[in-house]
């Protein structure tokens, strides 16, 4: 989906239900609720998915950021986190063998149980919203700059364009992801959750949540990497001998790379911390773990073509 190259955006990450921070960071950022919709003069919101889950105001986050969408204020693209909610009711193919393409595993379970918690005296609402989440894009694009939930990949998404209207998926895409061979699965792979990596044989990792996993997620935009320490890009690293362990020529060559000649990125779900700043000249992850009491994170993009580091706003997010 092409958005307008001439107009300002502020881009915003994950939001996890913080709907009070986000009025907090539109306030600060010069919108003013108008008829009960947060305005701007001159500029309108990207916001980067993953709108609900875990936090505690699911329903009203997603309230604003639909009225905002509706009223032409804002865009939304969907996030891993949508995409599990749509996976979760919806019936995959008899050859599959799943019975819905996102399983009712515990992992899956626990990722939704605040949104369905916060939803459960509204269930026509909730529907609606998943129909809405239908509507979101997987991507937004300008001649400048890009937005996509966790990683930018150019060979997948000329084949999203061939395949989906505006780059949105339609229900026969959604079935077609329970094969996790198939094109659909590999690709909301790859853009909602990014690139990972087998760990070691014999490691595992485990998640402050408790769910054990034996790969990692990692950087896509390293030119140079000669260990795993220099590809991990997720909060709890790895361990130090496997940090310091060499990639082999052939993990190397298996690395994705968007090129520092690309126009600017903007990424959200990685739960990141500290002071937010431009990952390199041309690509930016604007999740900063708020629902973990972290900070909401925005970027001011006008019509800059190198990130400036001074157009990060944020507000922290208090217990």
């Amino acid at each position: 989906m092409i958005v307008d190259p001439d107009r300002s955006y502020d881009l915003i990450g994950d939001v996890h239900g913080c709907a009070r921070t986000l009025a907090r960071l539109l306030d600060q950022l010069g919108y003013r609720q108008q008829g009960g919709i947060w305005r701007h003069k001159r500029r309108q919101v990207i916001f980067l998915g993953d709108i609900i889950d875990r936090g505690p105001r699911i329903r009203e986050a997603l309230h604003l950021v639909h009225d905002m969408v509706e009223a032409g204020q804002a865009h939304c693209i969907m996030g891993n986190h949508e995409f599990n909610a749509l996976g979760w009711y919806a019936e995959a193919p008899r050859e599959s063998g799943q019975t819905f393409v996102r399983e009712h595993t515990p992992r899956y379970a626990m990722l939704l149980q605040e949104t369905f918690r916060q939803f459960e005296h509204y269930p026509e609402e909730w529907q609606a919203f998943r129909e809405w989440f239908m509507d979101l894009p997987l991507f937004l694009q300008s001649e400048r700059f890009r937005v996509v939930h966790a990683c930018w990949d150019n060979s997948v998404i000329d084949q999203l364009r061939q395949r989906l209207q505006q780059g949105r998926i339609d229900a026969e895409f959604l079935r077609e992801a329970a094969f996790p061979k198939q094109f659909a699965a590999k690709a909301l792979d790859r853009l909602l959750r990014g690139t990972d990596m087998p760990l070691p044989e014999g490691l595992t990792l485990t998640s402050a949540e408790g769910f054990t996993r034996n790969f990692f997620r990692t950087k896509f935009w390293e030119e140079n990497p000669k260990t795993y320490g220099d590809i991990v890009f997720q909060p709890d690293g790895l361990p130090e001998k496997a940090a310091r362990l060499p990639l082999s020529e052939s993990q190397k060559s298996r690395l994705f790379l968007y090129g520092p000649d690309e126009p600017l990125l903007f990424v959200g779900h990685y739960w990141r911390s500290g002071q937010p700043a431009p990952i390199r000249h041309n690509l930016a992850c604007l999740d900063y773990s708020a629902v973990k009491y972290g900070k909401l994170v925005a970027y001011r993009l006008d019509q800059e073509t190198l990130l400036d580091p001074a157009k990060f706003f944020w507000v922290n997010v208090e217990r």
